[in-house]
């Protein structure tokens, strides 16, 4: 899996979703113009200590990406979709995308790309969901289909041990 940031622009989110992806070894993709630099002190804040293991990446824009990764399967994510999330089905080395927190990804791409946009089913009185949680919502989704591949799945307690 991959995650793709179309022109993000607030640091805490971008650096909660760094996270997310060190968590699951999923790549970042970030898409410019970003709303901040990448060393302020905030994004830094929102992924602790992870950002120096995340495996990041920059592009001038969305035509640049799609040149350096041609025939890349991205699912986009979007509140105008017809399609849930949860009715695709993802390939292990899918990218999904999400756009910025303002305005979501540019309708002239959505257009392109009509039936790879999927939604988060939400009800009509809010506009979309907070950004960071709107990414781990699909990329775990897409994780559960592939099988969680080389993650943890079990743990252990500190202390105690459990019953069964």
């Amino acid at each position: 899996m991959h995650i793709i940031l179309h022109q993000p622009e607030i640091p805490g989110n971008t650096g909660n979703i760094g996270r997310t992806c060190v968590a699951t070894g999923t790549p970042l993709h970030l898409i410019e113009p970003l709303g901040f630099r990448l060393d302020e002190k905030s994004l830094r804040r929102a992924g602790m200590d992870y950002w120096h293991e995340l495996e990041v990446h920059r592009y001038v824009n969305f035509e640049e990406f799609q040149r350096l990764h041609p025939g890349a399967k991205i699912w986009m994510a979007t509140t105008k979709a017809k399609y849930v999330y949860t009715e695709v089905a993802y390939g292990p080395d899918d990218y999904l995308m999400f756009g910025r927190e303002s305005a979501g990804i540019p309708e002239e791409i959505l257009v392109e790309h009509e039936e790879n946009c999927i939604r988060i089913p939400m009800l009509p009185a809010i506009r979309s969901l907070n950004l960071s949680n709107s990414v781990a919502v699909v990329l775990y989704e897409a994780l559960r289909q592939n099988g969680f591949g080389g993650m943890q799945k079990e743990g252990e307690l500190h202390r105690l041990h459990w019953k069964c």
